[in-house]
Protein backbone atom coordinates (compact mmCIF):
# COMPACT_ATOMS: atom_id res chain seq x y z
CA UNK A 1 0.00 0.00 0.00
CA UNK A 2 0.97 3.51 -1.02
CA UNK A 3 -0.03 6.64 0.06
CA UNK A 4 1.62 10.06 0.09
CA UNK A 5 1.36 11.36 3.95
CA UNK A 6 -0.36 9.78 6.65
CA UNK A 7 -4.51 10.82 7.45
CA UNK A 8 -4.86 13.84 9.29
CA UNK A 9 -8.30 13.27 10.61
CA UNK A 10 -9.20 11.41 14.10
CA UNK A 11 -9.88 8.16 13.80
CA UNK A 12 -13.72 8.41 13.88
CA UNK A 13 -13.95 10.89 10.81
CA UNK A 14 -16.20 9.70 7.90
CA UNK A 15 -13.02 10.20 5.55
CA UNK A 16 -10.26 8.33 7.77
CA UNK A 17 -12.63 5.64 8.77
CA UNK A 18 -13.43 4.87 4.77
CA UNK A 19 -9.50 5.55 4.51
CA UNK A 20 -8.71 2.77 6.89
CA UNK A 21 -11.14 0.51 5.08
CA UNK A 22 -10.09 1.33 1.59
CA UNK A 23 -6.20 0.69 2.62
CA UNK A 24 -7.37 -2.96 4.44
CA UNK A 25 -5.69 -5.79 2.02
CA UNK A 26 -8.26 -8.31 3.38
CA UNK A 27 -11.18 -8.74 1.16
CA UNK A 28 -13.18 -10.12 4.37
CA UNK A 29 -11.99 -7.60 6.44
CA UNK A 30 -12.08 -4.92 4.31
CA UNK A 31 -15.96 -5.80 3.82
CA UNK A 32 -16.50 -5.93 7.82
CA UNK A 33 -15.04 -2.62 7.99
CA UNK A 34 -17.52 -1.32 5.42
CA UNK A 35 -20.45 -2.44 6.81
CA UNK A 36 -19.93 -0.91 10.20
CA UNK A 37 -19.19 2.47 8.66
CA UNK A 38 -22.31 2.20 6.80
CA UNK A 39 -23.98 1.32 10.05
CA UNK A 40 -22.64 4.51 12.26
CA UNK A 41 -22.70 6.91 9.36
CA UNK A 42 -26.30 5.74 9.49
CA UNK A 43 -26.88 5.80 12.95
CA UNK A 44 -25.68 9.57 12.89
CA UNK A 45 -22.63 8.86 14.92
CA UNK A 46 -20.06 10.15 13.13
CA UNK A 47 -19.03 13.80 13.20
CA UNK A 48 -19.86 16.67 10.84
CA UNK A 49 -17.89 16.52 7.85
CA UNK A 50 -14.47 18.83 7.86
CA UNK A 51 -14.27 20.64 4.66
CA UNK A 52 -11.18 20.14 2.86
CA UNK A 53 -9.75 20.24 -1.14
CA UNK A 54 -8.52 18.18 -3.21
CA UNK A 55 -4.99 17.61 -3.38
CA UNK A 56 -1.97 15.06 -3.07
CA UNK A 57 -2.60 14.68 0.73
CA UNK A 58 -5.79 12.57 0.05
CA UNK A 59 -4.05 11.08 -3.21
CA UNK A 60 -4.01 7.14 -2.80
CA UNK A 61 -1.87 5.38 -5.13
CA UNK A 62 -2.65 2.14 -4.51
CA UNK A 63 -5.66 1.05 -2.33
CA UNK A 64 -5.36 -2.11 -0.05
CA UNK A 65 -5.34 -5.58 -1.84
CA UNK A 66 -4.55 -9.04 -1.17
CA UNK A 67 -0.89 -10.12 -2.39
CA UNK A 68 -2.90 -12.30 -5.18
CA UNK A 69 -4.17 -11.89 -7.77
CA UNK A 70 -1.20 -10.93 -9.61
CA UNK A 71 -1.98 -8.19 -11.53
CA UNK A 72 -1.03 -8.08 -14.87
CA UNK A 73 -1.48 -5.57 -18.42
CA UNK A 74 -4.78 -6.17 -19.42
CA UNK A 75 -4.44 -7.39 -22.86
CA UNK A 76 -2.44 -10.11 -21.35
CA UNK A 77 -5.01 -11.91 -19.22
CA UNK A 78 -6.61 -14.96 -20.93
CA UNK A 79 -9.99 -14.83 -22.39
CA UNK A 80 -12.18 -18.33 -21.69
CA UNK A 81 -15.31 -19.33 -22.47
CA UNK A 82 -17.45 -20.65 -19.49
CA UNK A 83 -17.91 -24.24 -21.27
CA UNK A 84 -15.29 -25.64 -19.34
CA UNK A 85 -14.87 -25.91 -15.75
CA UNK A 86 -12.05 -23.82 -15.46
CA UNK A 87 -13.09 -21.13 -18.26
CA UNK A 88 -16.45 -20.55 -15.49
CA UNK A 89 -13.87 -20.04 -12.94
CA UNK A 90 -12.03 -17.77 -14.70
CA UNK A 91 -15.14 -15.85 -15.68
CA UNK A 92 -16.03 -15.86 -11.54
CA UNK A 93 -12.60 -14.99 -10.74
CA UNK A 94 -13.06 -11.56 -13.54
CA UNK A 95 -16.23 -10.38 -11.79
CA UNK A 96 -14.71 -10.81 -8.23
CA UNK A 97 -11.83 -8.79 -9.70
CA UNK A 98 -14.68 -5.93 -10.73
CA UNK A 99 -15.81 -6.05 -7.78
CA UNK A 100 -13.72 -5.78 -5.07
CA UNK A 101 -12.24 -2.81 -7.32
CA UNK A 102 -15.72 -1.57 -7.02
CA UNK A 103 -15.35 -1.48 -2.80
CA UNK A 104 -12.36 0.42 -3.20
CA UNK A 105 -13.32 3.02 -5.86
CA UNK A 106 -16.81 3.69 -3.95
CA UNK A 107 -14.63 4.30 -0.59
CA UNK A 108 -11.99 6.22 -1.88
CA UNK A 109 -14.70 8.24 -3.46
CA UNK A 110 -15.58 9.37 0.55
CA UNK A 111 -11.85 9.43 1.05
CA UNK A 112 -10.70 11.85 -1.55
CA UNK A 113 -13.41 14.40 -2.24
CA UNK A 114 -13.76 16.46 0.28
CA UNK A 115 -16.90 19.37 1.35
CA UNK A 116 -19.65 17.80 -1.00
CA UNK A 117 -23.38 17.59 0.03
CA UNK A 118 -24.26 14.62 2.56
CA UNK A 119 -25.52 12.99 -0.03
CA UNK A 120 -22.98 12.23 -2.27
CA UNK A 121 -21.39 10.50 0.63
CA UNK A 122 -24.18 8.19 1.67
CA UNK A 123 -25.21 7.17 -1.58
CA UNK A 124 -21.21 6.05 -2.58
CA UNK A 125 -21.48 4.48 1.04
CA UNK A 126 -24.18 2.04 -0.14
CA UNK A 127 -22.26 1.34 -3.63
CA UNK A 128 -19.23 0.07 -1.29
CA UNK A 129 -21.69 -1.81 0.86
CA UNK A 130 -23.44 -3.38 -2.22
CA UNK A 131 -19.90 -4.07 -3.92
CA UNK A 132 -18.96 -5.85 -0.91
CA UNK A 133 -22.38 -7.81 -1.13
CA UNK A 134 -21.44 -8.64 -4.74
CA UNK A 135 -17.97 -9.77 -4.18
CA UNK A 136 -19.54 -12.36 -1.58
CA UNK A 137 -21.62 -13.65 -3.94
CA UNK A 138 -19.57 -14.19 -6.85
CA UNK A 139 -16.82 -15.54 -4.61
CA UNK A 140 -19.20 -17.81 -3.11
CA UNK A 141 -20.07 -18.96 -6.34
CA UNK A 142 -16.44 -19.33 -7.19
CA UNK A 143 -15.72 -21.58 -4.36
CA UNK A 144 -18.45 -24.17 -5.37
CA UNK A 145 -16.23 -24.44 -8.82
CA UNK A 146 -13.06 -25.25 -6.57
CA UNK A 147 -11.48 -22.41 -6.79
CA UNK A 148 -10.81 -18.87 -5.40
CA UNK A 149 -9.88 -15.34 -5.70
CA UNK A 150 -6.65 -14.98 -6.26
CA UNK A 151 -6.05 -18.42 -8.20
CA UNK A 152 -6.30 -16.27 -11.81
CA UNK A 153 -4.35 -13.33 -12.57
CA UNK A 154 -5.96 -10.23 -13.12
CA UNK A 155 -5.93 -6.39 -14.01
CA UNK A 156 -6.09 -2.82 -12.32
CA UNK A 157 -7.44 -1.36 -15.18
CA UNK A 158 -10.67 0.26 -12.69
CA UNK A 159 -7.92 0.85 -10.24
CA UNK A 160 -6.16 3.09 -12.96
CA UNK A 161 -8.90 5.06 -13.94
CA UNK A 162 -9.31 6.02 -10.32
CA UNK A 163 -5.87 7.43 -10.18
CA UNK A 164 -5.92 9.17 -13.29
CA UNK A 165 -9.39 11.00 -12.25
CA UNK A 166 -7.93 11.65 -8.44
CA UNK A 167 -8.20 15.38 -8.84
CA UNK A 168 -11.45 16.20 -10.35
CA UNK A 169 -14.66 14.37 -8.92
CA UNK A 170 -16.66 15.58 -12.50
CA UNK A 171 -14.20 13.49 -14.26
CA UNK A 172 -14.21 10.68 -11.65
CA UNK A 173 -18.13 10.49 -12.18
CA UNK A 174 -17.71 10.95 -15.91
CA UNK A 175 -15.01 8.49 -16.38
CA UNK A 176 -15.37 5.25 -13.80
CA UNK A 177 -19.51 5.00 -13.22
CA UNK A 178 -20.61 6.31 -16.49
CA UNK A 179 -17.80 4.73 -18.71
CA UNK A 180 -16.16 1.84 -16.85
CA UNK A 181 -18.81 0.28 -14.77
CA UNK A 182 -21.35 1.38 -17.66
CA UNK A 183 -19.39 -1.36 -19.44
CA UNK A 184 -20.70 -4.10 -16.91
CA UNK A 185 -24.12 -3.03 -17.94
CA UNK A 186 -23.55 -3.87 -21.69
CA UNK A 187 -21.29 -7.15 -20.83
CA UNK A 188 -23.50 -9.14 -18.36
CA UNK A 189 -26.42 -10.01 -21.13
CA UNK A 190 -23.95 -11.78 -23.10
CA UNK A 191 -22.37 -13.64 -19.75
CA UNK A 192 -25.80 -14.23 -18.86
CA UNK A 193 -26.76 -16.27 -22.57
CA UNK A 194 -23.86 -18.00 -22.14
CA UNK A 195 -24.34 -19.04 -18.75
CA UNK A 196 -28.12 -20.17 -19.73
CA UNK A 197 -25.98 -22.19 -22.04
CA UNK A 198 -24.45 -24.12 -19.92
CA UNK A 199 -27.18 -24.25 -17.49
CA UNK A 200 -25.44 -22.35 -14.88
CA UNK A 201 -28.84 -20.81 -13.29
CA UNK A 202 -27.09 -20.44 -9.50
CA UNK A 203 -24.55 -17.78 -11.58
CA UNK A 204 -27.08 -16.20 -13.63
CA UNK A 205 -28.84 -15.25 -10.44
CA UNK A 206 -26.28 -13.75 -9.14
CA UNK A 207 -25.61 -11.66 -12.00
CA UNK A 208 -29.18 -10.62 -11.97
CA UNK A 209 -28.34 -9.05 -8.54
CA UNK A 210 -25.63 -7.49 -9.72
CA UNK A 211 -27.30 -5.66 -12.95
CA UNK A 212 -30.07 -4.28 -10.85
CA UNK A 213 -27.41 -2.45 -8.25
CA UNK A 214 -25.37 -1.65 -11.16
CA UNK A 215 -28.03 0.27 -12.52
CA UNK A 216 -28.08 2.14 -9.70
CA UNK A 217 -24.59 2.64 -9.08
CA UNK A 218 -24.16 4.02 -12.75
CA UNK A 219 -27.43 6.24 -12.35
CA UNK A 220 -25.44 7.47 -9.03
CA UNK A 221 -22.55 8.84 -11.24
CA UNK A 222 -24.33 10.35 -13.68
CA UNK A 223 -26.77 12.48 -10.98
CA UNK A 224 -23.57 13.83 -9.29
CA UNK A 225 -21.80 14.20 -12.93
CA UNK A 226 -24.48 16.34 -14.16
CA UNK A 227 -24.26 18.04 -10.85
CA UNK A 228 -20.71 18.72 -11.17
CA UNK A 229 -21.05 19.98 -14.63
CA UNK A 230 -24.26 22.21 -13.35
CA UNK A 231 -22.25 23.80 -11.15
CA UNK A 232 -18.97 24.34 -14.04
CA UNK A 233 -21.72 25.97 -16.54
CA UNK A 234 -20.81 22.67 -18.56
CA UNK A 235 -23.09 20.71 -21.02
CA UNK A 236 -22.79 17.48 -19.85
CA UNK A 237 -22.94 15.04 -22.60
CA UNK A 238 -20.29 17.15 -25.00
CA UNK A 239 -18.35 17.26 -21.99
CA UNK A 240 -18.74 13.21 -21.18
CA UNK A 241 -17.17 12.61 -24.64
CA UNK A 242 -14.56 15.25 -24.24
CA UNK A 243 -13.05 13.32 -20.69
CA UNK A 244 -13.73 10.07 -22.63
CA UNK A 245 -10.55 11.76 -25.50
CA UNK A 246 -9.28 13.64 -23.13
CA UNK A 247 -8.36 10.98 -20.83
CA UNK A 248 -8.49 8.10 -23.66
CA UNK A 249 -11.14 6.12 -21.99
CA UNK A 250 -11.99 2.73 -23.83
CA UNK A 251 -15.55 3.06 -25.42
CA UNK A 252 -18.13 0.69 -24.97
CA UNK A 253 -18.28 -2.20 -27.47
CA UNK A 254 -21.28 -2.91 -28.93
CA UNK A 255 -24.02 -4.13 -28.46
CA UNK A 256 -24.82 -1.54 -25.43
CA UNK A 257 -27.40 -2.47 -22.73
CA UNK A 258 -29.78 0.26 -24.27
CA UNK A 259 -32.54 -0.42 -21.39
CA UNK A 260 -30.38 -0.37 -18.53
CA UNK A 261 -28.40 2.52 -19.82
CA UNK A 262 -31.45 4.77 -20.09
CA UNK A 263 -32.34 3.53 -16.76
CA UNK A 264 -29.38 4.74 -15.81
CA UNK A 265 -29.30 8.23 -16.71
CA UNK A 266 -27.76 8.06 -20.31
CA UNK A 267 -30.02 10.07 -23.14
CA UNK A 268 -31.38 8.18 -26.36
CA UNK A 269 -28.91 10.80 -28.31
CA UNK A 270 -26.31 10.01 -25.98
CA UNK A 271 -26.67 6.30 -26.71
CA UNK A 272 -26.90 6.81 -30.47
CA UNK A 273 -23.59 8.67 -30.23
CA UNK A 274 -21.65 5.86 -28.16
CA UNK A 275 -23.37 3.58 -31.02
CA UNK A 276 -21.76 5.04 -33.96
CA UNK A 277 -18.33 4.21 -32.73
CA UNK A 278 -15.31 6.61 -31.26
CA UNK A 279 -15.03 9.77 -33.76
CA UNK A 280 -11.96 9.49 -35.81
CA UNK A 281 -9.01 11.82 -34.46
CA UNK A 282 -8.42 14.99 -37.09
CA UNK A 283 -5.74 14.11 -39.32
CA UNK A 284 -5.82 10.29 -38.66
Amino acid sequence: MVYHRAMPETPEDLHARAYRALMCPDPAEKSGLVATLCQDWGRGVLPPLAEGEIGDVFAVVDAGRPARPELIDHTAVPRRKPSSAEGLAALLHAIAHIEFNAINLALDCVYRFRGLPADFYAGWLQVAAEEAYHFGLVTERLAAAGFAYGDFPAHRGLWDMAVKTADDPLARMALVPRVLEARGLDATPPIVARLRKVGDDATIAVLDIILRDEIGHVALGDRWFRHFCAERGLEPEETYLALMTEFDAPWPPKPLNVEARRKAGFSAGEIARLEGGRPRRSGA
